[in-house]
C-alpha cells in the first residue's frame, strides 16, 4: 500500500514533489491563521473601545472598515497591520487549490495501488475471495483517507508549532487562583482536556473497528451472491438466500448504529464543552480589567487551535476506524498474493 508509492522510482516525482507541494501550501496557511488571530485581536479591541467615537463617530466607522477593507498593507509594501480582506482572499485561493490537488494526489496514489496488485493478482492461481473489491473500492478509499488524514496531521503539527507560543504568551491573562501560576496554563489545559478525551473516546468507541470491518464482510457475501447472479440467476441470487444475506447485514448494521449513537452522543457533549473552556478559564480577567475583549477573543481562537491538533485524532475517530478497517483487508489480501505467490513459485520449481 506505502510502498506501492512511495518507493516506487516511477510514482517518485509524483509521491515527494506533490507531497513537497502539499507541505508548503499547508504551511503557508497556517500563517495565514496565525495573522487571522492577530487581526481578531485588533479588531475586537476597536469594538470595545466604540464609547471612545462617540463624539466623532465618523473616525470610528472609518477605523471599523479599515479593519475589514483596507488595502493600505499591499499600497504600503507589506508593512503594517493587513485588514481581513487582505489576508482572507489569498487564504480561499490557496485553501481552494490544496483541496484540489489533495483530490488529485490521492487520485495517483490510488492508480498506483491499484497497478501494483492486478499483475499480482492474475499471475496467482488461487481465488482470492472479495479480490475485485479490494483493487477497486478498498484501494480507492485507503487512499483518499490516508492523503486526507495525512494532511491533517501535518496542518496539526504545523498549527501546534504556531499558536503554543502564542497561546504560551497569552497564559498570563489567566486570573483563575489554581492555574495562574503555573507558566504556559492554557497549553497545560489544552493538552490535558485533548488527552483526556482521547481515552475516553477509545474506550466509547472501542468495538467499532471490529464492527466496520465484520460489516465489510457481509455486505462483500451479499454482492457476491448479486454479482453471480447476473449470469446464473437459478442458482444465485435465490431470494431466501438474498434475505438471509441481508438479515446479516441488518443485525450488523443495528449494532454498528448503536456503538455510534454512543460514541455521537459522547462527541457532541466533548465538543459543546470545549467551546467554553477558554472562557472559564480567562473571562474572569476581562471583568477585572485586566484584560481586553480583543485579548479574550485571541485567547479562544488560539486555545481552539491548539486543542484542535492535540485532539486531530479524537475529532477524526470515525475515520480512523473506517481506515483500521481498510487497512486490515487490504494486508489481508496482500499476505494471500503473496502466499499464494510463493506456493505456485514452488510448484513451479517441483515441476522442473
Amino acid at each position: 500500500m506505502i510502498k506501492a508509492f512511495y518507493a516506487s522510482k516511477i510514482w517518485a516525482f509524483w509521491a515527494y514533489g506533490g507531497l513537497t507541494l502539499l507541505i508548503s501550501s499547508l504551511y503557508v496557511q497556517v500563517q495565514f491563521t496565525v495573522a487571522f488571530n492577530s487581526w481578531y485581536g485588533r479588531f475586537y479591541n476597536l469594538l470595545q473601545t466604540s464609547d471612545n467615537f462617540k463624539d466623532n463617530a465618523e473616525e470610528g466607522i472609518t477605523q471599523f472598515y479599515e479593519h475589514i477593507l483596507s488595502t493600505s498593507y499591499i499600497e504600503n509594501g507589506f508593512s503594517g497591520d493587513p485588514s481581513f480582506c487582505v489576508i482572507v482572499f489569498p487564504y480561499i485561493v490557496l485553501a481552494v487549490f490544496t483541496s484540489w490537488f489533495t483530490r488529485i494526489y490521492g487520485l495517483r496514489w490510488r492508480q498506483a495501488i491499484t497497478f501494483n496488485y492486478i499483475p499480482r493478482w492474475r499471475t496467482v492461481k488461487q481465488e482470492i475471495e472479495g479480490a475485485s473489491q479490494r483493487i477497486q473500492e478498498d484501494c480507492n478509499r485507503f487512499a483518499r483517507i490516508v492523503e486526507s488524514l495525512g494532511l491533517q496531521i501535518v496542518r496539526a503539527i504545523m498549527t501546534l508549532i504556531a499558536f503554543i507560543p502564542i497561546l504560551w504568551g497569552l497564559s498570563d491573562s489567566v486570573q483563575v487562583p489554581f492555574l495562574k501560576d503555573i507558566n504556559g496554563n492554557l497549553v497545560w489545559v489544552a493538552l490535558i482536556v485533548s488527552l483526556g478525551g482521547i481515552i475516553i473516546s477509545w474506550f466509547v468507541g472501542w468495538f467499532l473497528p471490529g464492527l466496520e470491518y465484520n460489516n465489510q464482510k457481509v455486505e462483500a457475501a451479499f454482492r457476491k451472491d448479486l454479482v453471480l447472479g447476473e449470469d446464473n440467476k437459478k442458482d444465485y441470487a435465490q431470494p431466501e438466500k438474498l434475505w438471509e444475506l441481508f438479515l446479516g447485514i441488518r443485525f450488523n448494521y443495528q449494532r454498528l448504529y448503536l456503538h455510534y449513537g454512543y460514541f455521537d452522543g459522547w462527541m457532541n457533549f466533548y465538543d459543546q464543552f470545549m467551546i467554553i473552556v477558554p472562557y472559564l478559564v480567562v473571562g474572569p480577567g476581562l471583568f477585572t480589567g485586566l484584560i481586553t475583549l480583543g485579548t479574550v477573543v485571541q485567547v479562544s481562537n488560539a486555545f481552539q487551535r491548539v486543542h484542535g491538533g492535540f485532539a486531530l485524532f479524537l475529532h477524526n475517530w470515525t475515520t480512523i476506524t473506517e481506515l483500521r478497517s481498510i487497512w486490515k483487508r487490504l494486508h489481508e489480501f496482500e499476505s494471500n498474493l503473496t502466499k499464494y505467490e510463493n506456493a505456485d513459485l514452488s510448484e513451479t520449481e517441483q515441476q522442473k
